[in-house]
């Protein structure tokens, strides 16, 4: 089993290609497929350690009922997350638009934060081999950029910005997109569990952790200010960048998922409306 590379290696740029994913992968995928995504950025290198640090912290954390099964892309999808990072995380990006943790066909399979596949793939041009976690639920497979289901908060996020924005420059000139938490849970069943459902010892054990790797993020990308995709995105780094002393403006537009019945009544309108309010929707256009 390969592991993501360590912080110092990362730190030096000594990071051979096929050290760069992690997970048990059965099909023998186990080393990026372009020499693209080598990291070079100043930016995305901080980013990346920050991540790494919190994989750690992580790895020695346990989830007990009613978690049946834990996923971190930051591990067995490693190698397009690095992609994805290595391509869009730049220094001068003012605007963090931050989410609370994967989908079960999003960044579960991607690696990338509301990761569509086809939003990934053809918008995005991620590419990279992805792994499998160690334990999967049987309805829950990892099938990487291969997955044919859509995840829809995804195709939503992206395709909103592809329509506002045109190219991914153009979005990513300013903005970035992250999640605070990078663990996917789900009960026996499959059933996708978000942090806020997790019992209150282990919930707020996992958040304090993802609380900090907020907070060093930001300070490493320099951003002005976060935008929560969700209220609970929106309060947790409210409160944790205040807590901090980290002064950046905080703000949150609808999460776009179909649980929330707001958003189904037409969720590309009402955000539209909230980034025009924040003066952001200039900023953004193609």
């Amino acid at each position: 089993m390969e592991a993501p590379p360590d912080r110092e290696r990362l730190e030096q740029g000594d990071i051979p290609q096929s050290e760069e994913s992690q997970g048990k992968d059965p099909a023998g995928l186990s080393g990026p497929s372009t020499d693209s995504c080598i990291s070079s950025s100043t930016t995305a290198s901080r980013f990346l350690q920050v991540e790494l640090e919190l994989n750690a912290r992580l790895r020695m954390m346990s989830f007990g009922k009613p978690v049946r099964y834990t996923y971190n892309p930051l591990e067995y999808a490693w190698d397009t997350h690095q992609c994805y990072v290595d391509t869009y995380c730049r220094g001068g990006q003012s605007i963090l638009f931050l989410g609370m943790n994967p989908g079960p066909f999003g960044m579960a399979q991607t690696g990338v934060p509301f990761g569509e596949v086809k939003a990934v793939r053809n918008w995005l041009k991620i590419t990279g081999r992805v792994g499998r976690p160690a334990d999967e639920h049987p309805k829950r497979r990892i099938t990487g950029l291969d997955c044919t289901q859509s995840e829809v908060s995804g195709a939503r996020f992206w395709g909103f910005f592809q329509e506002i924005c045109g190219e991914p420059h153009n979005f990513f000139r300013h903005c970035f997109v992250h999640n605070l938490c990078p663990l996917i849970f789900m009960n026996d069943s499959g059933k996708n569990l978000t942090p806020p459902e997790l019992p209150a010892v282990q919930r707020d054990a996992l958040l304090s952790c993802c609380d900090d790797a907020l907070c060093q993020v930001v300070t490493a990308l320099g951003v002005s200010m976060v935008i929560g995709v969700g209220k609970v995105s929106e309060q947790r780094a409210r409160r944790a960048l205040a807590e901090a002393g980290i002064k950046v403006r905080v703000e949150g537009i609808m999460h776009p998922s179909p649980r929330n019945p707001l958003a189904n009544k037409g969720w590309a309108n009402i955000v539209r409306a909230k980034l025009e309010e924040l003066g952001l929707l200039s900023l953004l256009n193609k």
